[in-house]
Formats: C-alpha cells, sequence, structure tokens
C-alpha cells in the first residue's frame, strides 16, 4: 500500500542522529561539517518505489557528492517483519547498486519518527545552515506511470540550495511504500 510523506515544515532544523551501518561503523549527522548542503533519504531494499529510483538516485548521489552534497540514507522498517530489510541484506544492496554514501540502520525507528519520515524513499534536503530546504517526491515518475525517472524535483532543489535561489514553492510529498512500523511504534507514530 502506498503512502505519502509527511512534509515536515520547511526550516526545520535537521534532527541529530547516530546510526550504524551495515558493518557497525556509525555515522552521525555531525560528521557533514562542511557540506553545502544534506540530503536524508529513508529507504528499504524491497519497496518497489525505491528500486524504481535506485539507479537513477544513484547517479544524481555521486554527482552532487561532487558538488559537495553530503547524503546519507536510512532504513528505518521493521526487520523482524521485513527480513529482507536487515544490516546484511543492506550490505548486499551498498555494493550490488555501488552505493557512495552511508546506508544506515535505524533498528528503534526514533531517527523516521524525528524526521517524520513516513514512506520510502521519503526525501529531505537540509541546506548548509542544515535546515530543510525541500521535502518531498524524487520526481513524478512512479512504478507502472510510463514517465521517466529523471530526479527532476529533487535535482531543482538542489541546484536552488547550491545557488543560493529560494526553493520552488511546489513541493509535492514522496510516495512509496509505508514505512514498516514496529507494532508499538506504528501506534506511536499514528498518535504524533
Amino acid at each position: 500500500m502506498s503512502e505519502q510523506s509527511t512534509m515536515l515544515p520547511l526550516g526545520t532544523v535537521a534532527p541529530g542522529f547516530r546510526l550504524p551501518d551495515p558493518d557497525g561503523k556509525p555515522v552521525s549527522l555531525d560528521d557533514f561539517p562542511s557540506a553545502s548542503a544534506l540530503i536524508v533519504v529513508f529507504l528499504c531494499n524491497h519497496c518497489p518505489y525505491v528500486k524504481h529510483v535506485q539507479k537513477s538516485f544513484t547517479q544524481l548521489a555521486r554527482e552532487y557528492q561532487a558538488r559537495g552534497v553530503a547524503v546519507v540514507a536510512i532504513n528505518s522498517n521493521d526487520v523482524e517483519t521485513y527480513p529482507e530489510d536487515r544490516p546484511e541484506k543492506m550490505a548486499e544492496e551498498i555494493q550490488v547498486h555501488g552505493y557512495t554514501f552511508p546506508y544506515l540502520y535505524d533498528e528503534t525507528q526514533d531517527v523516521a519518527k524525528a524526521y517524520g519520515a513516513a514512506c520510502t524513499p521519503d526525501f529531505f534536503l537540509f541546506d548548509k545552515d542544515r535546515r530543510l530546504a525541500y521535502r518531498g517526491q524524487y520526481d513524478a515518475s512512479r512504478p507502472k506511470n510510463g514517465l521517466p525517472v529523471t530526479g527532476a524535483d529533487l535535482r531543482a532543489a538542489l541546484d536552488a540550495a547550491l545557488e543560493g535561489r529560494p526553493q520552488p514553492a511546489d513541493q509535492k510529498p514522496s510516495v512509496g511504500c509505508s514505512i514498516k512500523w514496529k507494532k508499538n511504534a506504528a501506534k506511536i507514530a499514528g498518535q504524533q
């Protein structure tokens, strides 16, 4: 079942995090102090919406990392219910798809809650001051809608952030698979 992102208010300061990669190495928001912008994207391994944009997003990440943008992906899914999203499988995704950015595991799901993440993929772009400049869709393409995967929406937001221009006013929510909340977390997330 598809879900839309919750559209965290623009200007929100990036919530801090310290999460492990699949090898257990911790990565923190503070590890990117000189980045000109920061993309935080909530992904998982099994979602068809993630698979739909994966190759394009991996290329976009490389391109903008070369321009000083930091990129961090986070998997917050309940791996008891969705074992294909386990850290060992995340390590495989990194290798198979050539991720050049950290792919972190949010076991407690606290980071997803702090960001108001609702779906995979869910994109958050923070400016150099780590204030939210863009949240929403990668582009208008969806599995089976026939539109090309271009990353146009995220790309426009990145270019505006890097050039000091105002962000696009019309920011459309991301659409994807709902984050697979742990049973108790789903109740808590629904009350927020």
